[in-house]
């Protein structure tokens, strides 16, 4: 019998999920994180949910891992010391960057422009010129490589990044610099610009190359210790991590590019909800991911999880593909607080999960959306979290009096002010996905996870007006089941800048297939089976001298003809979508084309929670308790997930509570669960 692990590894916890691919069934787990040695509490996690089963390491077949190993290198500036070899006369390109600072208005007042991440000293400008279209102007000077990287070596660099002006369009020169050092010192890390992506743009292309190479040395040994203490524990199966765009790819792999798995924890959720959405026959949907700290949200069309094709990271900007999510300051710990005018405001403040909200008796005072949903018994009296911690309403109360006090209002009322709040706030992130980019919300359906996501599920599915409002069997684990859900896969781009009235099709057909031959051939390294290879294809198009570019999907047998104008008509619906016109004299230009490689994974499969009771089946509620609504309280009954079976229907208002979440419907709102376990939440 097959099982497959997921296992997403958070700032707090360890989410570690398991498929039993005979029973269909799904088991999962969390466990404290463990900074110093993630391997550690990964490896505890899987040990620990292993032995629910009854099973070991060796029974495993299919194994993902997210990570934030990367994310924090970044944000804690931690990486390797690196040194940069570029073309002589642009030594300054880091600290040049782009002119931009940070909101709100006059942010550069505040701004502190973090230094380079290769230290200028550590930089060094190399003989050798490429002109725009790549021909050679002056050959590279293969003793000055030499020289230079012997200086940095000497110095302390611990890797190498080499970025030449143009190299995207010819990389000679780079392959040559990266061959020269290698044969010196064939055991430093080196990195070049045209093997971390072929596109346009000096500066983020040499930064994401820099930043690549820092997390390299780090990430590498990481990689290698996890490996070893899996492999000692007899797991003899497939290995793969988890990319920020929501695919995976090898160890090895990520060892060459670690900027790829630079938001490999976000994707997950996205991922898995796109999954979810396709099977159960709603494809467009909005993501609604809620934590302690923080809301991540996005916007799934026709089953597709969206992908941007850059990260930003703090202050730095990088090119890599990356789901397309965007985040806002709101979770379970945001604090509530009255600002200087006396408004009553949430976050982005959190109480964290130490000492946490005041209902977790950790010595936390102020109040918190936790401890609201505390006083309003959404969180219901009497229950733990995760099965394990208690919840104190008395010191909740306290906490959220302080408010109530401040504003002359009633506990109760106070509490219902700051969830109201917080649920505007993440409403407004939803808008920014869906109505900012063209969207009718009204068409989607909304799918809720994360730990605190089915408690504002269907109060952010009223405000968005959600035709459905979809409630996963295990919310709270939704990042980890996303990369069950992943495919092997990469991404081949290459800059065109062609005008696609005056570029012949069989030209561009030319420049995709040697792009999916690429594609193919990194499938095979990643011991893909062929028939298991699938190709999509982009153009990143824009108008003549306009620099707003919309990818667009397309396929091989689409470019016949004397140019590429076949792909103007979806193009130019895109751009009327999001910005709302169109510019009909103006010709097109196909900026960037990109090849993705993916090889189908099947980790998961969502399969039928067993015989449908019916609607009046017999899920009898655990008990009834008096919950807050619309400033009454109203006796309301509290459901045990695990006892609601296919078909069940639920009258709002109700309380649903499970080890990972607890989800709430609202007067005037019914819930039923349909054939996989998802509760399906819709207005009365």
């Amino acid at each position: 019998m097959a099982y497959n692990v997921a296992v997403d590894v958070g700032g707090t916890f360890t989410d570690v999920i398991v498929f039993d691919e005979g029973a269909g069934e799904l088991t999962e787990g969390k466990v404290l994180s463990t900074p110093d040695d993630p391997s550690v509490g990964v490896v505890t996690g899987v040990e620990s949910v292993c032995g629910k089963l009854g099973i070991s390491f060796g029974d495993l077949n299919l194994f993902f891992h997210g990570t934030t190993v990367v994310t924090n290198m970044i944000l804690t500036n931690t990486g390797a010391r690196v040194g940069l070899l570029t073309t002589r006369g642009h030594e300054q390109i880091l600290h040049l960057a782009r002119a931009w600072t940070p909101g709100p208005l006059y942010g550069w007042m505040a701004l502190v422009k973090p230094d380079p991440p290769a230290d200028p000293t550590d930089t060094v400008g190399i003989s050798g010129r490429l002109d725009a279209k790549g021909n050679v102007v002056r050959e590279l000077d293969e003793e000055e490589v030499r020289s230079a990287a012997r200086r940095l070596v000497e110095s302390g660099v611990e890797s190498l990044a080499i970025g030449f002006l143009n190299s995207y369009v010819n990389p000679e020169h780079e392959r040559r610099a990266r061959e020269v050092v290698r044969e010196a010192y064939p055991d430093l890390p080196v990195s070049i610009s045209a093997d971390i992506g072929q596109e346009y743009g000096e500066y983020e292309r040499t930064l994401t190359t820099v930043v690549n190479t820092a997390a390299r040395p780090r990430t590498t040994l990481y990689m290698r210790n996890f490996e070893t203490s899996i492999k000692e524990r007899e797991f003899a199966g497939s290995l793969s991590i988890v990319r920020s765009d929501g695919g995976a790819m090898s160890t090895e792999a990520v060892a060459e590019r670690p900027i790829q798995i630079a938001l490999s924890g976000p994707s997950g959720g996205v991922t898995g909800a796109a999954y979810l959405a396709r099977t159960i026959g709603v494809p467009d949907v909005l993501t609604f991911d809620m934590g302690g700290t923080s809301t991540d949200v996005s916007l799934v069309l026709g089953g597709e999880v969206p992908v941007r094709r850059d990260i930003r990271l703090g202050y730095f900007g990088f090119k890599a593909p990356a789901v397309d999510v965007h985040s806002v300051g709101a979770g379970g710990g945001s604090v509530a607080f009255l600002s200087a005018s006396g408004a009553l405001q949430v976050g982005p403040a959190s109480a964290g999960a130490d000492p946490g909200p005041a209902a977790y008796g950790r010595g936390g005072e102020e109040p918190t959306v936790t401890d609201a949903n505390v006083v309003l018994h959404r969180l219901p009296p009497g229950m733990k979290l995760g099965g394990t911690l208690g919840l104190d309403e008395e010191a909740a109360r306290t906490a959220v009096g302080k408010i109530a006090g401040s504003l002359d209002l009633s506990v109760e009322a106070a509490a219902e002010a700051i969830l109201d709040i917080v649920n505007e706030n993440m409403y407004a992130a939803l808008r920014v996905v869906s109505v900012e980019r063209g969207h009718d919300p009204r068409r989607f359906g909304l799918v809720a996870f994360g730990g605190a996501g089915p408690m504002h599920g269907n109060a952010l599915g009223r405000l968005v007006g959600s035709k459905l409002v979809v409630l996963p069997p295990k919310p709270g684990v939704m990042s980890a089941f996303g990369f069950l859900s992943s495919d092997i896969q990469n991404e081949f781009p290459e800059t065109y800048l062609r005008i696609a009235e005056n570029t012949p099709a069989s030209d561009l057909k030319g420049r995709v297939e040697a792009l999916v031959l690429s594609a193919d051939g990194w499938l095979e390294g990643e011991g893909v089976d062929r028939d298991k290879r699938e190709f999509d294809l982009y153009a990143d198009c824009r108008y003549y001298l306009q620099n707003i570019q919309v990818p667009c999907r397309f396929e091989l047998d689409e470019l016949e003809g004397e140019d590429a104008t076949c792909l103007r008509e979806r193009f130019e619906e895109a751009h009327e979508q999001r910005y709302g016109f169109r510019l009909p004299d103006s010709q097109l230009e196909i900026a960037t084309i990109r090849v993705i490689g993916r090889g189908t994974v099947r980790g998961v499969s969502l399969v039928e929670g067993g015989e449908n009771g019916g609607p009046d089946a017999k899920e009898a509620p655990d008990r009834t308790e008096r919950v807050y609504f619309g400033g009454e309280w109203l006796d309301t009954p509290v459901y045990s997930r695990e006892k609601l079976r296919p078909g069940a229907e639920i009258a709002g208002p109700a309380i649903v509570v499970q080890d990972d979440t607890t989800s709430v419907i609202e007067p005037g709102y019914s819930g039923e669960v349909d054939r996989f376990g998802n509760i399906l939440i819709e207005e009365a």
